[in-house]
């Protein structure tokens, strides 16, 4: 069977936005999970999860980058750019769905299948299966029929694929976007990789590395060139009960242990919607205001991706300024549901004028 492989500039720009949806939609399961914890407790998972975050905003501004370096136009603030949970990624898996839930072992494991490695090289990165009516990316006809990526990491190699034939076929006239587009390392600091100007074969393939590594980890090393450990692992740790340190195998950390209270958790709404909170009052008007608050921060990411590189950082900080938002509605129950919390929803709203 021939599969249909990235064969134009037009193909590519679908490929790297759906790549920056695909790197959003990990960021409000991560987010509800964080913030469902109690205030003081759970320090070591606290940690972990926010690093992730971080790694992950930090991809989407590498795929921001990589599209416009080959003349795209993020676009966060699109129609259907934020999922509606849950959701099964990158391409429609019915094996396990993402949702925004609290944090548990269920969601921990979760968490793991998102960042699970790519297939040994070697082996076929589809999988054959129906297509989910909710795959967070219908509109993919990346290969034929039934055929499916099986990972994140293959979602990637198709693109690294796909921009090296495209390079062997126009030199250098692919790296057409304006360079003022580009962020750069001075406007995002991360502890797990900087970010890379996307300004010609090398630099992509360093830009496409760096998100391949940190993700899933590259070639079944769990560490990446910097040293950082790759999400997948960070996140095993937390099932595992101890960190990894340099030297350990997978599956086999040997570092200190962590310490974790599985209960210190606000029991939040699984996967809640706007309709959840249909009833008028102040938990309804503490949901918009959320919502429209996150909404603001993906417009400022827009505007950090179309030239205003300056704004990346105020982004991400506004990022983590709304989990006061977040807070004050997941301590709240949900009415006439006993034993269940409000959860924010990630909608991105326009503003609402709340009473």
């Amino acid at each position: 069977m021939t599969l249909r492989r990235i064969a134009t500039v037009e193909d590519l720009h679908s490929y790297l936005h759906i790549a920056m949806q695909l790197e959003h939609a990990t960021i409000p399961p991560y987010l509800t999970a964080l913030y469902s914890m109690h205030p003081t407790t759970n320090a070591d998972a606290y940690r972990v999860i926010r690093v992730v975050v971080v790694e992950e905003m930090l991809h989407l501004t590498l795929a921001a980058n990589l599209l416009n370096a080959v003349g795209g136009t993020p676009d966060l603030s699109s129609e259907g750019f934020v999922p509606t949970y849950p959701a099964h990624l990158p391409d429609g898996e019915t094996d396990f769905e993402v949702g925004t839930r609290a944090f548990s072992r269920e969601t921990i494991e979760t968490f793991l299948k998102i960042e699970r490695p790519a297939v040994a090289e070697g082996e076929t990165r589809f999988v054959s299966r129906e297509r989910s009516s909710r795959a967070l990316l219908p509109a993919v006809d990346a290969h034929e029929d039934d055929l499916h990526f099986y990972s994140i990491g293959e979602f990637y190699a198709e693109i690294g694929e796909g921009i090296r034939r495209l390079h062997e076929e126009m030199g250098d006239a692919l790296f057409c976007g304006d360079p003022a587009r580009q962020v750069g390392p001075e406007y995002y600091y991360s502890g797990g990789g900087a970010i890379v100007k996307v300004t010609d074969g090398a630099s992509a393939a360093e830009a496409m590395r760096t998100i391949s590594e940190q993700g899933e980890g590259l070639g079944g090393a769990i560490f990446d060139e910097e040293g950082e450990l790759a999400h997948y692992y960070r996140f095993q740790q937390l099932l595992l009960g101890r960190y990894y340190q340099p030297g350990d195998q997978g599956g086999s950390p040997t570092g200190p242990p962590l310490d974790i209270d599985w209960d210190a958790v606000y029991p939040v709404k699984a996967d809640a919607q706007l309709g959840d909170y249909a009833e008028p009052g102040e938990l309804h008007d503490a949901i918009h205001a959320y919502s429209a608050t996150y909404g603001e921060f993906l417009a400022r990411l827009d505007e950090a991706f179309s030239g205003r590189p300056d704004l990346l950082m105020p982004a991400v900080g506004d990022m983590f300024r709304i989990k006061e938002l977040a807070t004050q509605i997941i301590r709240n129950p949900m009415p006439g549901q006993p034993g269940v919390n409000a959860a924010p929803v990630f909608r991105g709203l326009a503003p609402v004028e709340v009473s």
